[in-house]
């Protein structure tokens, strides 16, 4: 018997499921929740149809599996079944633990029977994907939860009615309490699913982090805000360049049995460049505490003998990556990450780009909106990686890493373009240079090595340490344009101001005059100065 039913398990409104609520915590077991539906739940779920889970990976071609897993994890899965009875068997039971564990969690599912002699998987999966899964997306009925009778009390984040109280579900530690509210059943169980995350994450970076001494906070408050003098939080979202495309690609013209094999591997190694990116980044940071690079610095969170860590994981492992940390630490983190991230092996043999966003934020600010704007900023640096591909076809025709970032020292108001023409753009062109490519290359000069040079350079360099006021006098000079600029420099005896790495004819023109054609070179970094701590040496 040749004829098998494919299942394709697909999570849709993550981004507001996990992020919808103004506490860390919260979103932190969201996550935990939208990565088990996908992954452990599905291994549960088959082994509970009657598929051992030592045989879940077994070739379903060759051997007396009634089910295989292709891929599971990520916020979706493909899986393989020898009867659509069988298929749909699963689809009730996988169903009904999400509507119970992980209430307002959304799962599309589609099944598509094919011949495994006749039909191309690729080619089946592909099209199940477009014409089932896609059309359920924008076809679904969205359900309107009952919000409750007037005797009832609200959740605090959800607005749904209310079920328990958060403190029947936090363990909270020595100085680690909080105000206690009201839950719904879908906060409740995000809030016992944080344990679980902690747990998940603990185990990740075993080896790295000593549990005897850090910890991983569930408060914003709790990544390391002095008192009286810096309390801003990083919110840092990445997202893989061209992953849709590189994974059909990849799987396109193969057999079935490669088509699955390959389709494993890159999935693996996606996976693992993704968790290896932020263990390494995690490293760095424990490095720089025990050296003393950053203590002092930032705020230190005791706690029965234990310090948080700066830094919280919450959406990781892959390409999609969103994690929170200390605002003075944000810029420096989400570069060290894309780093790390081109520094990983993957099956098909490219290298891994990817694009970030990273928004500061006030600790207290609404994290939604907040994470809301980062995903924004990733588009953004997305856009710009295009816009250079097309330009020069031969300039890595497969894109680049870059990141873009915003500093809201108060508010966030519109979208970010929204922003940037309000706050940044002026008669003589736009005073920001971001976004801009990760790293060096002779052509551009908006890069991140140059961005840094800049700030180093304002902070310690001969001509300007020591002279923040003139500094931020500059800010205010740039508004007005070239000329202006230069009459600045002539008036406090600065021939020019510092020089980015080499990358052109007219870089020379940047130095004297702050500005290249319609971009100021110096605004972003003046503006960053506040918030940029070095890491890396």
């Amino acid at each position: 018997m040749s004829q098998y039913t494919l299942t394709f398990i697909d999570t849709t409104g993550i981004q507001s499921y996990v992020f919808s609520s103004n506490r860390l915590r919260e979103n932190i077991g969201a996550s935990y929740l939208v990565s088990a539906a996908t992954g452990e739940w599905v291994e549960e779920t088959l082994e509970k149809v009657g598929i051992p889970r030592n045989k879940q990976y077994e070739p379903i071609d060759s051997s007396d599996c009634h089910g295989e897993i292709i891929y599971a994890g990520g916020g979706n899965a493909l899986i393989i079944f020898r009867t659509e009875t069988l298929a749909k068997q699963f689809t009730q039971i996988l169903s009904k633990r999400v509507l119970i564990d992980a209430p307002g969690l959304n799962l599309l599912v589609a099944h598509k029977t094919f011949d495994w002699k006749e039909d191309k998987l690729y080619q089946v999966v592909k099209n199940l994907v477009t014409e089932k899964i896609e059309r359920q997306k924008y076809e679904r009925v969205i359900s309107t939860p009952l919000l409750g009778l007037g005797v009832t009390a609200t959740c605090n984040s959800t607005l749904l009615p209310a079920v328990d109280r958060s403190d029947n579900h936090i363990q909270y530690e020595d100085g680690e309490g909080e105000k206690i509210y009201l839950v719904s059943r879908e906060t409740k169980q995000k809030l016992i699913a944080a344990r679980k995350a902690n747990q998940k994450l603990q185990k990740l970076f075993e080896g790295v982090v000593n549990t005897d001494i850090y910890k991983f906070p569930f408060r914003t408050d709790n990544l390391g805000r002095t008192s009286g003098e810096s309390s801003y939080a990083a919110v840092i979202h990445a997202d893989g360049n061209g992953m849709g495309k590189r994974f059909q690609k990849h799987g396109e013209g193969k057999e079935n049995r490669d088509y699955i094999n390959s389709m494993r591997s890159l999935s693996a190694s996606v996976q693992q460049a993704g968790e290896k990116a932020l263990i390494a980044i995690t490293e760095k940071i424990v490095n720089s505490i025990s050296q003393g690079k950053i203590v002092g610095k930032l705020g230190e969170f005791t706690l029965k003998s234990q310090y948080y860590l700066p830094f919280r994981p919450l959406v990781y492992g892959g390409d999609d990556t969103t994690f929170v940390c200390e605002g003075r630490i944000g810029l420096e983190l989400a570069a060290l990450y894309l780093q790390e991230l081109e520094k990983q092996e993957i099956a098909d043999g490219k290298k891994l780009t990817a694009c970030a966003g990273i928004c500061i934020v006030k600790t207290h600010y609404p994290f939604a909106r907040a994470y809301e704007i980062s995903e924004e900023l990733c588009r953004e640096a997305k856009k710009f990686v295009k816009e250079k591909v097309k330009e020069k076809k031969e300039f890595e025709p497969d894109g680049f890493s870059a990141l873009d970032w915003h500093l809201a020292a108060s508010g966030l108001s519109g979208s970010i373009s929204e922003i940037r023409k309000r706050e940044y753009q002026v008669k003589s062109g736009e005073l920001n240079m971001r976004p801009v490519r990760l790293n060096k290359h002779d052509d551009e000069w908006r890069t991140w090595e140059g961005f840094t040079d800049i700030i180093q350079e304002f902070k310690a360099g001969e001509n300007w340490c020591d002279r923040n006021n003139k500094i931020m006098d500059l800010r205010d000079v740039l508004r007005r344009g070239k000329l202006a600029t230069q009459d600045f420099l002539r008036n406090i005896g600065v021939e020019r101001l510092p020089d980015f790495p080499k990358c052109g004819k007219e870089i020379d023109k940047l130095a004297k005059e702050g500005w290249l054609g319609k971009r100021c070179g110096y605004f972003d970094a003046i503006e960053a100065m506040e918030f940029y701590l070095g890491l890396d040496d």
